[in-house]
């Protein structure tokens, strides 16, 4: 109960808060800022914010990430909210799921990078600025050491296409078997989707359906 109503707080919040002067104007007491990174992501020659969000007193919350968008007049206003696109910080056994995480905006592009060479492997999502004022994922990839294998996945959503890469570690010239398919076209929209769920549903998919 106490989580779902932290989540409605900040999620009121938000509501209220469409524009502000700075980017502190957007979050709740209850939260703190992260992450943080800047670059011009819808192309108007204007320095454009998004900002990973986290409750003070509690790590296992899933965390939100908010895109800001500037005005002409230096003030910013609430493009995008997402509370999916980022996993908890740390597991319920108290295991830093993703070291390091970096986002950053290049070109009209956020790029989302979570790393780590432990069992979530690291994983790659790049969202593009479209000019229907959308934000819509493009690419994601992930790749994970195991025992005898690495493996890599690296799936483009609205091409449908699909990249797998197996590297088989225990043999001496470590052979790669690589596979490529093609699928349905697909559209997904940052405020709704988690990356993780595309990569597990459509790994799943590709594997039934070999």
């Amino acid at each position: 109960m106490k989580k779902d109503s932290a989540q409605s707080s900040l999620q009121r919040n938000q509501e209220l808060s469409k524009t502000g002067k700075q980017v502190s104007d957007f979050v709740s007491n209850g939260h703190e800022i992260q992450y943080e990174t800047e670059g011009d992501l819808n192309q108007d020659g204007l320095t454009d914010k998004v900002l990973v969000l986290r409750k003070k007193d509690d790590s296992l919350t899933q965390r939100t990430m908010i895109v800001l968008l500037k005005n002409p007049d230096k003030t910013y206003r609430l493009f995008k909210t997402s509370e999916k696109i980022l996993p908890a910080e740390y597991n319920e056994s108290g295991y830093k799921m993703h070291d390091p995480e970096d986002i950053s905006i290049e070109k009209g592009t956020l790029y989302i990078n979570l790393y780590d060479i432990g069992p979530y492997g690291n994983q790659f999502s790049q969202f593009k600025y479209m000019n229907d004022n959308s934000l819509v994922l493009t690419y994601i990839e992930t790749y994970n050491m195991g025992a005898g294998s690495h493996s890599s996945f690296v799936y483009e959503p609205i091409k449908g296409k699909i990249r797998l890469e197996t590297v088989n570690t225990m043999e001496e010239e470590m052979p790669a078997m690589v596979e490529t398919f093609q699928i349905k076209k697909e559209r997904f929209l940052f405020e709704n989707i988690s990356p993780e769920n595309i990569v597990t549903n459509t790994y799943s998919s590709v594997e039934n359906n070999k």
